[in-house]
């Protein structure tokens, strides 16, 4: 674990704090992060769509230097490519101004690639467990097939980027192409088996609060309410 103030990391808000003025980044409501090493300048960014331009000057201003770029999923809204008539800037805009691996799951690597148009040798491909570092700062990829089949989640110090896998209220989608209702079921209880006082960061902000404890998502969010897997799927399976 990296020492507290070695640690970088920012959650930056659509609309907000980037893409200001977009009206589809406003809608959305993504979260994109920042992970890094305060030491050594070096920086993940996480999920960059929308204002990619602003991002990179986030961390310009905190005097911090992209290295590589952690993915959750493939869809648009979180790397940019075409969704609801829309052309969402993306990894393919951000590698125009940075030269820096993605790092994607296995499963949804091909995806990416098709999704954003880039050169699959940008790609890196990923099982679960790997650690990708910043500096001394180490980010473990978590496998959480479910609202896509490489859906994974970023584990560091304690703190869970989950991607659309898990929201503070719900949890990501399971009746878009590619969603597994069960997979999603199985990815839930491997979060929940994480330390209580683990922060959970989603990709989204569909609650007032940005973050909360595992332990207070599982005792207020409606995903964790059904007792059986069975139970589950009746209510989330469709």
């Amino acid at each position: 674990m990296s020492e507290p103030s070695q640690l970088y990391f920012r959650q930056l808000l659509s609309g907000r704090d980037f893409a200001r003025g977009d009206q589809l980044a406003t809608q959305m409501v993504n979260f994109s992060y920042l992970i890094g090493d305060r030491t050594t300048g070096e920086v993940l960014m996480v999920d960059p769509a929308y204002g990619v331009a602003d991002l990179l000057g986030v961390a310009a201003d905190d005097g911090m230097s992209v290295t590589g770029v952690l993915v959750t999923h493939h869809h648009p809204d979180h790397v940019g490519g075409s969704m609801m008539g829309y052309s969402i800037q993306g990894l393919a805009e951000l590698l125009s101004h940075v030269s820096v691996p993605v790092h994607a799951h296995r499963e949804e690597a091909r995806l990416v690639t098709r999704i954003t148009g880039l050169d699959p040798a940008d790609v890196v491909a990923h099982d679960s467990g790997d650690v990708v570092r910043a500096g001394a700062v180490e980010v473990s990829l978590l496998h959480t097939p479910g609202h896509t089949p490489g859906s994974q989640c970023f584990l560091v110090d304690g703190m869970l980027v989950a991607g659309d896998t898990l929201f503070l209220d719900g949890c990501g989608r399971t009746d878009l192409p590619g969603s597994d209702p069960e997979a999603m079921y199985h990815s839930l209880c491997r979060l929940a088996e994480l330390p209580d006082d683990t922060v959970i960061y989603p990709g989204h902000r569909y609650s007032v609060p940005s973050a909360a404890t595992l332990e207070a998502v599982k005792e207020t969010n409606i995903v964790y309410k059904p007792s059986s897997k069975e139970a589950w799927l009746t209510m989330f399976g469709r």
